[in-house]
């Protein structure tokens, strides 16, 4: 796929990452709440917790009061700790949520004498524990997405459909009608549309997008030793050779002013290869997703070689996707938003984001 494509994007929450930090958390354990104190950063604490750097389980369990941006901590903010297969305290059971909404839903549900025909989801293989077919429900963000057409009022059936050529979903799939929503894309910044490449601003003005079904923290890999390594503003990755997967979108990187000829762009084709380019020293910057770097380095066996730039991580969201030449398009997405916002509320959504990372980590062990 030209720009939104996803390949293989694991989530390991057990890997370490090296992050450089000011100050260590004090002596932290999980299960627990934590009050951050001056000089805490998600790194540290999670590396104090969980003996690693890669925060993404105390990002999702704090999403509502991290506001989104996970290098501003505030000294005396309360954030919760889960436990290390993602309960939110000892006492607590993965799945009971889910149980209890489900259980609920079959008693309340009432169906319609209309006929409505199912809604059509379409997603892809290999990108672990996010999608595949393999997996348990589809994955984590096929579980959420068909979940919510059961929740908020709703009660539609769905089927979902596997094309593992991401590109063809936004390029043919979504705009001919062969099917409704795609799960899932990274949002597109269409604060400034004109600014954009053209397949940006194609996203921008042919696509409706969902609520945010999941975010994830983009991270900047380097080498210990390369002086870009405390990068702290985007200004100072000038002149950088510039490692990102061909299929991954850049234009959050653009408007950031990361583009040619202010870098050097390498764009191989699957993370692992910008992974070993950077081992190598071709590159100077490997820039994804955490988990997909902790994935990458650690079947490398290079945790230890790498670091990640610790000032200039922001969340991206990823979100589900319909054509604005589909009639009946917003209607889905409303429909789908609905629901999703009811599971933020149960609490059904992070039971489903938990369990489907609890499961996942039980098949890569």
């Amino acid at each position: 796929m030209k720009t939104f494509s996803k390949s293989v994007h694991p989530f390991v929450t057990c890997a370490v990452m090296a992050i450089a930090a000011p100050f260590a958390a004090q002596a932290q354990e999980a299960c627990a709440p934590y009050t951050v104190r001056d000089g805490d950063s998600l790194g540290s604490i999670a590396q104090a917790a969980y003996g690693t750097f890669d925060y993404q389980i105390i990002f999702n369990a704090n999403r509502e009061v991290l506001a989104g941006n996970p290098n501003n901590l505030k000294a005396g903010l309360e954030l919760k700790l889960p436990c290390k297969d993602g309960r939110l305290s000892a006492d607590a059971e993965l799945s009971s949520i889910i149980e209890a909404e489900e259980a609920k839903q079959a008693a309340t549900a009432k169906k319609s004498n209309v006929y409505e025909p199912p809604l059509k989801f379409v997603s892809g293989n290999e990108w672990k524990p996010f999608t595949d077919e393999t997996l348990n429900g589809g994955g984590m963000l096929v579980r959420i997405a068909t979940t919510a057409l059961q929740r908020g009022g709703n009660n539609r059936e769905s089927t979902v459909s596997w094309v593992d050529d991401w590109g063809s979903h936004i390029e043919t799939l979504l705009p001919s009608g062969a099917y409704d929503i795609s799960v899932a894309w990274a949002e597109t910044d269409c604060s400034n549309v004109s600014a954009l490449p053209p397949d940006g601003q194609k996203r921008c003005t042919d696509f409706e997008y969902s609520l945010p079904v999941y975010e994830v923290a983009e991270s900047f890999m380097t080498l210990p030793d390369n002086k870009y390594a405390a990068a702290e503003t985007y200004e100072d990755f000038k002149d950088s050779r510039f490692c990102r997967p061909a299929d991954w979108p850049f234009d959050k990187l653009e408007l950031r002013g990361i583009k040619e000829p202010f870098v050097k762009f390498v764009r191989p084709k699957t993370p692992n290869e910008c992974a070993e380019m950077l081992l190598a020293g071709e590159v100077d910057i490997y820039s994804i997703e955490l988990e997909t770097a902790t994935d990458n380095f650690t079947k490398l066996n290079a945790m230890d070689k790498v670091v990640a730039n610790p000032n200039l991580s922001e969340i991206v969201s990823f979100r589900l996707v319909t054509s604005k030449f589909n009639p009946r398009g917003r209607i889905y997405i409303a429909m789908l938003n609905k629901g999703l916002t009811e599971m933020r509320k149960t609490g059904e959504w992070y039971d489903i984001v938990a369990t489907s990372l609890s499961d996942y980590n039980k098949l890569s062990n």
